[in-house]
């Protein structure tokens, strides 16, 4: 698999001048182009909708914090053990927060780190979601809502589970591999 992104051999569309614009800013503010908007890029309209999402959860208005949000993305790609996620977004964590050794426990077991109440219960929602979704019921919006969570901020922490949820089982039916310079990120 070296130098490949995926298992799959899916050659990269005709670019529009807005995603290669989009690819160079990638290259600006990370140094990288993340292999996971490479990997989409066999189908423009399905990258447009990964970013589209992605972007919206992750860097849009929200009551949580992007550190939150990559926490949520942490907790649940380490239940899934999804390589790429937790390389990538354990990456983020560590630099969000400005703590390796925090991110390393993150990505090893969250429980691990020291976080706040709010964490904890944020955390123990994404995590019930991805392994027993069925089993989600009032008592734990209302634990959520006790740690100081609105209406909107469980949404989000739903909709961000959901969304690594569904990422990580692409990645890990394609293989995917995170880009090699994620691993000295912030350490």
């Amino acid at each position: 698999m070296t130098g490949r992104i995926t298992a799959l051999d899916l050659a990269q569309a005709e670019l529009s001048e807005a995603t290669k614009a989009y690819f160079a800013k990638c290259e600006e503010k990370l140094g990288l182009v993340p292999n996971v908007l490479k990997a989409y890029a066999f189908d423009e309209k399905k990258l447009r909708a990964f970013t589209d999402m992605y972007n919206d959860l992750m860097l849009g208005e929200s009551g949580l914090s992007k550190l939150e949000r990559e926490m949520i993305a942490v907790a649940v790609s380490c239940v899934n053990h999804c390589y790429y996620c937790l390389v990538a977004h354990g990456a983020a964590v560590r630099q969000l927060s400005g703590d390796p050794a925090f991110g390393e426990m993150m990505v090893m077991n969250f429980r691990a780190a020291d976080l706040s109440d709010r964490q904890r219960a944020m955390l123990e929602f994404a995590v019930k979601l991805t392994e027993e979704p069925a089993r989600i019921v009032e008592a734990d919006r209302a634990a959520l809502r006790q740690a100081g969570f609105s209406d909107r901020d469980i949404w989000d922490i739903a909709s961000t589970a959901a969304f690594f949820n569904m990422s990580n089982r692409v990645a890990a039916a394609i293989d995917m591999r995170p880009n090699d310079e994620y691993h000295a990120m912030a350490r």
